[in-house]
């Protein structure tokens, strides 16, 4: 026996608590004190009438709570059906019954995934029961493992097993009215994306963060890529983060010490306290199996069960809702109501339990008779749990709203148990592009401004202030520099590729005469590179929506539908934007917007056409990374092939926003649900690869440090060289304003002087020779500003913009735009001559430039586009 089969686990533990430390601890807990991990270990152990003592305060904290939800002696359980969608998994879980082997399969007459027919007529005879969700289980990633596998997606014509996930969820709303509750194991940040339009929930146990039972050969967990605890708290983080009403939990009695549980149980309270996402937690007792390499372990004791069901009443607080099967614990009901549970979970009347298929579901009737017994009416709730019916979007995809709907009370967001589940289309909203709201928001910021200098939903949209304060704070702390500056201003100035890290850093802290050299060491060089021209575009912004509903924590641009500030353009006001553009001379529209959820995935095709229409001659640049995963998810397809179909559409290029820091330490401060670095940068390399070129973008001076503004240098770099995609980098100093990061006391306000003299020179250096064109925005410094980084090593301007709302929106006080003679002028005060461009930096034709010369580059009156009437 290895010592994870008995030595650690902690029901076997020799040393127990003092009885001073559990009285202790027992008397916080019935005060209300907040307990520390030390202590939730001591209660864990808690037994005999310490532990009836410990369940009382649990039972009590619960009862708040539901008092609180207006739910006061309700106990909930999901009616439902177990899809076994594949037993094949990659991991190697030495307790699992669930996961086989493609040979077994293929005897028991199985193929490796069930058919849509299968799967069609386990939710179809659940539906005729009165089940309202389908819970669809499966191995994680079966066909990196599973040549089987691989072979019958490709045979279906699916890429992955995310892919058949996403069509079978997607039948099972269309042709059985069941709400789809998906248990696919590890997903990404990305997969996230794919299914939530088509579930209204999802979940993966936790199980463990003690990473010594996944690492050491004999854990219950070595083998299993997917146990990593690290990766499965990354997949909380990233459901959190992409507004995903997540189940997660514990399993005990694996080989995990009490410590352990303790600091495991600590972990998902501080993913629940970030992002308000978990939806439950399982306490899952471990019941050994025959025919398995823990056979011979002992099961977790009900004490054990217990105790910890109580221990996390108490961590989780009352608004956390807890659960734990009712049919592994042989009819100890009351024992689990005692210890601080609210909910039964899912119990079929239809299929068993198909990962503790020994173990029978309970009859409801008979579960509500227990429950009874124990004071507490059983009440039938949906997959999704009532919090989150009623908070809608952005936790409910729209194209799930009417399914949601069709089944749940109104009043409560618990189940209409007299609904009957019936098919409905899933499909995009059919509203598309209807002007709305207030589509002159790009005139009227300059003379009415915002309405408010923030969203009514300020405390809960963005996740919890506080727990995002103690994740930023070891970001900010500055670094400390010992390598000298006047050695890497010789380096810089010698050969500006051969700056190490360290010499990088010093010269990025530079200031006073050291900075000064810097700057000219950067403005020599950028002389040596492109020449004394100062170089801009006759471009136009248009935002075509400001409805979004991501959660960036440093956007003030983002409005719910119903704000008052909130707009979204028609097609026809877009293409009459860009029609007015064309005819003062410019080259380029620049079009992005916000993540609208009731715009369909293909509405970027529907923009880009709706201005090659109007104006063929017209560059389109146009969709942030962002837009182009929400398009490709929306649409269900690669990133590869929704940008071909995008350039198809008329797209030319795309704007390298929504990179913000590449570095996800600073990423998850700054915005809740934007795409992760990684698949930042697989959008841009994959664009480049298909020729459509993009500028790159920082957004610093918030609660990152030099060392992120290096990496994300030396990012950038290397993309470069592998791609040569890049036009330009342009710096975006923070506007904090209006930011509700600012707003919330966690970010400085903006870049000093001194930072963006510094970001500008650096860029020219730590990007030399690969990205020669270095733009400085003057909506964010204002012409001195803008004119004081031209002589830092910058070379270009950007655009006339003709209207800009997102800086403004932050509390940018420069304006929403400038005419050629405003940006000749920034170029005069540098003492530089300047000059127009296209946006891939080539010449202007003679016609477009008599044209902008004529108009001065700017629209006669920014008045709005009214719809037809």
């Amino acid at each position: 026996m290895t010592d994870h089969e008995g030595g650690h686990r902690a029901g076997d533990q020799a040393e127990r608590p003092t009885a001073n430390a559990m009285r202790r601890a027992l008397r916080r807990a019935r005060d209300g004190v907040a307990l520390d991990i030390g202590e939730a270990a001591v209660l864990l152990q808690a037994r005999g009438g310490d532990l009836e003592d410990l369940c009382a305060s649990a039972a009590r904290v619960r009862d708040a709570g539901l008092e609180a939800a207006g739910r006061s002696g309700v106990i909930t359980y999901s009616k439902s059906v177990f899809i076994p969608l594949t037993r094949l998994c990659r991991d190697k879980c030495h307790y699992c019954t669930f996961a086989t082997v493609p040979g077994k399969l293929r005897r028991a007459g199985h193929g490796p995934f069930m058919s849509p027919d299968e799967v069609l007529e386990i939710a179809r005879r659940g539906a005729e029961l009165g089940c309202k969700e389908a819970l669809i289980t499966l191995g994680d990633k079966p066909e990196d493992r599973w040549p089987e596998a691989r072979e019958w997606l490709e045979a279906e014509g699916y890429d992955d097993t995310i892919a058949y996930v996403r069509a079978m969820a997607i039948r099972v709303l269309e042709e059985t009215g069941l709400l789809p509750h998906l248990n696919p194991g590890v997903l990404t940040w990305t997969d996230f994306q794919r299914l939530k339009p088509v579930a209204p929930s999802m979940g993966m146990m936790l199980e463990t963060t003690a990473t010594r039972l996944w690492s050491e050969p004999g854990g219950p967990h070595h083998g299993s890529p997917d146990k990593e605890p690290a990766v499965r708290l990354r997949v909380l983080e990233d459901a959190g983060r992409s507004s995903v009403p997540f189940t997660s939990g514990l399993l005990i009695g694996i080989g995990e010490t009490y410590e352990e549980r303790a600091e495991s149980l600590f972990a998902l309270r501080r993913v629940s306290r970030a992002y308000h996402g978990i939806q439950e937690l399982i306490i899952q007792n471990f019941r050994a199996k025959p025919d398995t390499a823990m056979r011979g372990m002992p099961d977790a004791e009900l004490d054990d069960l217990v105790a910890t069901i109580a221990v996390a009443r108490h961590v989780m607080g009352p608004s956390g809702c807890l659960q734990a099967p009712p049919n592994l614990v042989d009819e100890e009901y009351g024992r689990l109501i005692a210890a601080g549970i609210d909910d039964w979970g899912g119990v079929s009347p239809l299929t068993p339990d198909h990962v503790n298929p020994e173990r029978p579901w309970p009859r409801i009737d008979m579960l509500a008779e227990r429950s009874g017994d124990a004071g507490f009416r059983l009440r039938e709730r949906l997959a999704v749990y009532p919090e989150f019916v009623r908070r809608g979007e952005p936790w409910l995809d729209p194209r799930l709203l009417p399914h949601v709907r069709a089944l749940a009370d109104p009043g409560t967001g618990l189940a209409n148990e007299e609904a009957v589940p019936t098919g409905l289309p899933w499909q995009e909203p059919d509203e598309g592009f209807t002007a709305s709201g207030r589509t002159d928001l790009h005139r009227t910021i300059d003379t009415d401004g915002r309405s408010s200098d923030r969203r009514d939903d300020f405390d809960e949209v963005y996740g919890d202030w506080g727990a995002l304060r103690e994740a930023a704070a070891p970001g900010m702390v500055p670094s400390r520099i010992d390598t000298d500056v006047r050695q890497a201003l010789a380096t810089a100035a010698d050969d500006p590729t051969g700056l190490t890290d360290g010499e990088a850093l010093a010269l990025l802290h530079a200031d006073g005469p050291a900075l000064d050299a810097l700057c000219s060491i950067a403005d020599d060089l950028r002389r040596d590179v492109v020449g004394d021209d100062v170089t801009y575009i006759v471009t136009r912004n248009i935002n075509f929506t400001n409805v979004c509903y991501t959660g960036c924590r440093f956007c003030a641009f983002a409005q719910r539908r119903t704000d008052a500030d909130a707009y979204t353009l028609s097609l026809d006001q877009v293409a009459d934007r860009a029609q007015q553009a064309w005819d003062v001379g410019a080259v380029e529209v620049c079009m992005q917007g916000g993540i609208h959820p009731d715009l369909p995935g293909t509405a970027y095709f529907d923009i880009a056409r709706a201005v090659k229409d109007r104006v063929p001659g017209m560059h389109v640049h146009a969709f942030s990374p962002m837009e182009v995963v929400n398009g490709a998810t929306r649409t269900g397809l690669s990133v590869r092939e929704w940008l071909t179909a995008a350039k198809e559409a008329g797209l030319d290029s795309i704007p390298g926003t929504a990179a913000e820091i590449l570095d996800d330490e600073v990423r998850w401060v700054l915005t809740k649900g934007k795409l992760p670095a990684a698949t930042w940068i697989e959008v841009v390399t994959t664009a480049h690869e298909l020729g459509i070129r993009s500028s790159s973008t920082m957004m610093y001076g918030h609660v990152d440090q030099p060392r992120h503004w290096l990496g994300h240098f030396r990012t950038l770099s290397r993309i470069q060289r592998e791609t040569g995609g890049f036009t330009e980098f342009v710096t975006l100093p923070f506007i904090h304003t209006n930011a509700p990061v600012y707003l919330a006391g966690i970010a400085r306000p903006g870049p000093t002087a001194r930072d963006n003299r510094a970001v500008t020179a650096m860029a020219r250096l730590l990007l030399h020779p690969h990205i020669p064109n270095i733009q400085t925005s003057w909506v964010k410094l204002g012409a001195d500003g803008a004119a004081e980084m031209l002589r830092s090593g910058a070379n270009d301007l950007g655009g006339t913009l003709m209207e800009e709302t997102i800086s403004r929106m932050a509390g940018s006080s420069y304006g929403s735009y400038r005419s050629i003679r405003d940006l000749t002028a920034i170029a005069d005060a540098a003492g530089r001559p300047s000059r127009p461009r296209t946006t891939l930096y080539g010449d202007v034709p003679a016609e477009r430039r008599r044209t902008a010369v004529d108009s001065d580059g700017h629209l006669p009156e920014l008045l709005p586009v009214l719809p037809p009437g």
